[in-house]
């Protein structure tokens, strides 16, 4: 069984998450939200061990060596590489709440970089200050829940315009761009086969590359907006026979290709 994983914040947590700082042996004291989490929520006492991460690939497996002062024991410190071959959701706001149970279960299946975009039809809106810090804590917990070390990148809130240069740049990057929509003629083969692809050059020459799977709004993209991203070198595409709700699409995508790509 894999032990829990906590996530430290290097710029407010005093501990050391350089792993040239920690060495086998070392004794840290856990910050307080690791401790109220590990220790009071999840009961974790004395010799029980857990996982400690930067979010940035950064592994600390460490013991509790004094559960009531919140002190660990470093057992093995590692950074993990990011795939070459990256995903990334860019997730239309939606309302209820369906955007972010989306990013919650494309950070568990692995996604790199979750981008949110004021669709045309978004009902819901983005507020800096209020509606970033929900999903940036939706990502953390997630990357806690999944065990991972390394927690998605949360970009800028885009435009439709913007989206448009998204796929301007991914063709001459190389990356690819998937726009989920129900009236595509474009079957869900061909993507993969394009995936499988992308993946053989990133391992030819290690460049990185992104796959980026695009996901509207509960009233769906518009057809400007389909125009408009076809135009600009998207491939638009449909999933299956079946209407996906918007907090699922996304995910099902994911898991495809990352199964297409090896991580499954």
């Amino acid at each position: 069984m894999t032990n829990p994983l906590f996530l430290l914040d290097p710029e407010r947590d005093d501990v050391p998450v350089n792993s040239d700082e920690l060495n086998t042996g070392w004794k840290i004291t856990l910050p307080a939200s690791v401790k109220r989490h590990a220790i009071q929520a999840m009961r974790l006492s004395d010799g029980d061990e857990l996982d400690l991460s930067d979010g940035a690939g950064l592994r600390v497996r460490a013991v509790i060596a004094d559960a009531t002062a919140g002190v660990a024991e470093v057992r093995e410190v590692g950074r993990e590489p990011q795939p070459v071959a990256k995903l990334a959701l860019i997730q239309a706001l939606a309302k209820t709440g369906h955007d972010e149970q989306a990013i919650d279960a494309a950070t568990q299946i692995g996604v790199d970089q979750v981008i949110p975009w004021q669709a045309d039809r978004s009902i819901a809106k983005w507020k800096d200050g209020r509606t970033d810090r929900k999903w940036h804590q939706t990502l953390a917990a997630a990357t806690e829940q999944s065990r991972r070390t390394w927690m998605p990148e949360l970009s800028d809130c885009i435009t439709s315009r913007q989206m448009v240069a998204i796929c301007r740049r991914a063709c001459v990057h190389g990356d690819l761009v998937v726009v989920l929509h129900q009236d595509a003629t474009d079957t869900w083969d061909g993507i993969e086969t394009l995936a499988r692809n992308l993946a053989d050059q990133c391992f030819d020459d290690g460049r990185s590359r992104t796959i980026n799977v695009v996901v509207g709004p509960e009233g769906g993209i518009s057809d400007d907006e389909i125009t408009a991203f076809r135009d600009a070198g998207a491939h638009v595409c449909v999933l299956g026979t079946t209407i996906l709700r918007a907090s699922l699409a996304g995910p099902v995508a994911l898991t495809l290709l990352s199964r297409a790509l090896g991580r499954m």
